[in-house]
């Protein structure tokens, strides 16, 4: 089992570049990790963008699942990987927490619960960080495609574990 996260980070990075010129894109991919443990890979933008997107973000998370899974052949112990494309999910996180704000605003003056509707890990990831900046608690709750988020006044019974996504 290979420990190194600097040797990970260049595996997933070399990966990713390799898929890349596969479709006649001959790019650089910015690597890094912020807690040595999710490898972040942000590719730069070019006119594959969309393509690279994909419905939803569907190609990212296909990507995404590849290198990961080329990490665990490769016997590398850090195997979580976010792929980015242009920016796209740091400005689709920005547009949730913004959009969340009036969730935040109902739960903090109303004093009550609120059930979220269904989204992704990702999503909900935000969503979780942003509550905790407004001081709430929030948990996800749920199975596969209805895993939602339950936002909470401060003071509520605080689930951390529940919000490990």
């Amino acid at each position: 089992m290979n420990d190194s996260i600097e040797e990970a980070i260049l595996f997933a990075k070399k990966y990713l570049e390799d898929v890349l010129s596969f479709f006649g894109l001959n790019t650089d991919v910015y690597a890094t990790t912020e807690d040595n443990e999710v490898i972040e890979l942000d590719i730069p933008s070019t006119h594959l963008n969309g393509f690279l997107i994909g419905q939803r973000g569907d190609t990212l998370r296909a990507l995404q699942y590849t290198i990961s899974t080329a990490l665990k052949a490769a016997d590398f112990s850090r195997t979580r990987v976010n792929v980015d494309v242009a920016g796209y999910k740091q400005h689709r996180a920005e547009r949730i927490a913004k959009q969340a704000e009036e969730w935040f605003k109902q739960v903090r003056d109303s004093g009550k619960p609120k059930d979220l509707e269904p989204m992704s890990a990702a999503d909900r990831r935000t969503v979780h960080k942003a509550a905790e900046d407004w001081g709430l608690t929030s948990e996800s709750v749920g199975e596969g495609s209805d895993r939602h988020i339950v936002l909470k006044p401060a003071g509520s019974k605080d689930e951390d574990d529940e919000k490990e996504e």
